[in-house]
């Protein structure tokens, strides 16, 4: 009698035949790249260093691609976008130490976001392991130490026996929602020592899937069937889940107005006659939503920037949809659904009723009058017409990678980001140097669109560097650096606390001139000119920089009323 735990592969004639007869001079790092290609990997980020050298020699005898970025936080950025993007796990080869740390701010944001990097370290050889202070180069005392508080799991591998399946659970951690970043190390030895572990061939995983409780859905369904003041958030789970053309269904069918995250843009229609878009940080928005008698909240976990800084206060039912189980109900008492959004809003829609309320439409126009007569009596045409501009020269379907910038705290409310999955910004962390390098990891995911990154001045500077990336690989990413002479938003934060700022102001180099140093093509614009410049450079291939002097305003915030 045979039972399906009995069952077992069979190895391949060239599979046997690899296993067999190996090629020889492979070491500890062609089982890292054998074990990559095996699991789909395709394209792998990083920055070699002397302790990591035995995995960038094995990438010589791989088909996989490499894209070297010029430090190792720009590389983790790349990774991040690229994971975004593709929603596959990308592959970042790091080495020990200060190269691994350096890339701690990426995988940060990366696992505020969501996105599925895989990190692979260099580790001190097999001896330092444990903590003592042999004094090797690069040592710390537990590596792993500083990123169990980062990344979603760590995976330190002892021999090489160990690295393919250490990599393929690393894999399947990275793509289990909620998506994120993982870590895994191997000291030195392991990699440069030759192996007799034969050729890497299988490499399937398959990551667990996350379906609601039915239990939890039929009394959400109730709920949502039977309110009479029904409203939906939408976070970045339901962009993450490709869900979004559930999404649209249901609200549909429940005629519930909806407003997106600044992580789930594009989500739902921006104008859709249920669309709220999303005007987070407007008391007017706030007040809607908390005048919601049912609050629907998906791929969301209601954090400071989703709820207006905290004092958004519902006071109706919510229904909480989150992968993320530290985040469900961690703002909130909601009835909490653990599960990811795709499965949980196929279960609502197999079992919610129809409502009709002709009047839904007419009330979300009420609040978008409100929103724009609030920015009108503010002055803030140049803004808007920057920001308007940037949206004329973007193509349909282009992703947009936003730094931490003012012209980018203006898209998160006001951008038509058109479609899902297309709009990326550092909000879930919120450090500076992130717009470009993950451009560039989103032109190596995808060759055919442009791809646009927008930087302030001060986040350019972290980020320099890479032009010669963008330069030696060709990628077609131009960058918008919009140049107002210092840190713009930390400059307005402190005039408004402190009456006056300090060490906002910056000096900065003639971004045009340094951008063809490194042979990318630049040009200054003009707010006037905005729009044609930025169509041209996105329409040419390869990298280039627009460079736009202009001091940007925010609009007022409404949370501290």
């Amino acid at each position: 009698m045979t039972h399906d735990h009995d069952l077992v592969l069979r190895p391949t004639a060239a599979q046997t035949e690899a296993a067999l007869n190996p090629p020889p001079g492979r070491n500890g790092g062609d089982l890292v790249v054998e074990t990559l290609a095996a699991l789909g990997a395709t394209t792998v980020f990083g920055l070699p260093g002397q302790h990591a050298l035995g995995m960038f020699d094995a990438l010589r005898r791989s088909d996989l691609r490499y894209i070297g970025l010029r430090v190792e936080n720009n590389a983790g950025f790349a990774a991040d976008a690229y994971g975004r993007i593709t929603g596959e796990a990308a592959p970042l080869l790091l080495s020990t130490g200060p190269g691994a740390l350096t890339s701690l701010a990426a995988l940060q944001e990366a696992r505020a976001a969501s996105a599925p990097v895989l990190a692979i370290s260099s580790q001190v050889p097999t001896a330092g392991l444990g903590g003592g202070r042999h004094g090797y180069l690069h040592e710390l005392p537990d590596q792993a130490a500083s990123f169990r508080g980062v990344v979603k799991s760590v995976h330190t591998v002892r021999t090489q026996s160990q690295i393919p399946s250490a990599i393929a659970e690393a894999w399947t951690s990275a793509l289990t929602v909620p998506h994120g970043p993982v870590w895994v190390e191997i000291p030195q030895d392991v990699l440069l020592a030759k192996t007799p572990i034969p050729v890497v061939t299988g490499g399937d995983t398959f990551p667990e899937e996350l379906p609601p409780r039915p239990e939890l859905t039929a009394v959400a369904a109730d709920l949502l069937s039977r309110a009479v003041r029904p409203a939906i958030i939408a976070g970045g789970g339901v962009v993450r889940a490709d869900a979004s053309k559930k999404l649209r269904q249901l609200a549909e069918r429940l005629q519930a107005p909806v407003v997106t995250t600044f992580g789930g843009k594009g989500a739902f229609p921006w104008t859709h006659p249920l669309s709220l878009q999303s005007w987070l940080e407007d008391r007017h928005t706030t007040d809607f939503l908390e005048d919601a008698d049912v609050l629907l909240v998906v791929g969301s976990g209601l954090g400071e920037l989703s709820s207006n800084y905290h004092t958004f206060e519902p006071r109706g039912r919510v229904v909480q949809i989150e992968a993320d189980l530290g985040k469900l109900e961690s703002n909130h008492p909601a009835l909490g659904i653990h599960a990811d959004a795709r499965l949980a809003l196929q279960a609502l829609l197999e079992t919610v009723g129809e409502r009709t309320d002709p009047a839904a439409p007419e009330r979300v126009r009420e609040v978008l009058a409100k929103v724009r007569e609030r920015i009108a009596s503010q002055e803030l045409t140049l803004e808007q017409d920057v920001l308007a501009a940037v949206r004329k020269a973007l193509p349909p379907g282009a992703p947009s990678f936003w730094d931490m910038t003012i012209l980018a705290y203006w898209a998160w409310s006001a951008f038509d980001a058109k479609a899902p999955n297309t709009m990326h910004s550092a909000q879930g962390a919120g450090g500076l140097g992130y717009g470009f390098p993950a451009a560039l990891g989103a032109a190596a995911a995808d060759p055919t669109h442009p791809v646009l990154a927008v930087s302030g001045d001060g986040g350019a500077l972290y980020s320099i560097a890479e032009l010669a990336t963008a330069r030696q690989y060709d990628l077609n990413v131009t960058w918008l650096i919009v140049d107002d002479g210092g840190y713009g938003i930390l400059r307005e934060y402190m005039t408004d606390a402190f009456g006056e700022p300090t060490a906002t102001e910056l000096t900065r180099p003639d971004y045009v001139a340094l951008a063809e140093s490194f042979g990318v093509p630049g040009v200054r614009t003009s707010p006037e000119t905005l729009e044609a410049d930025l169509a041209k450079a996105l329409a040419a291939p390869g990298p280039s920089v627009v460079v736009l002097p202009a001091v940007l305003r925010m609009f007022a915030p409404t949370h501290l009323a």
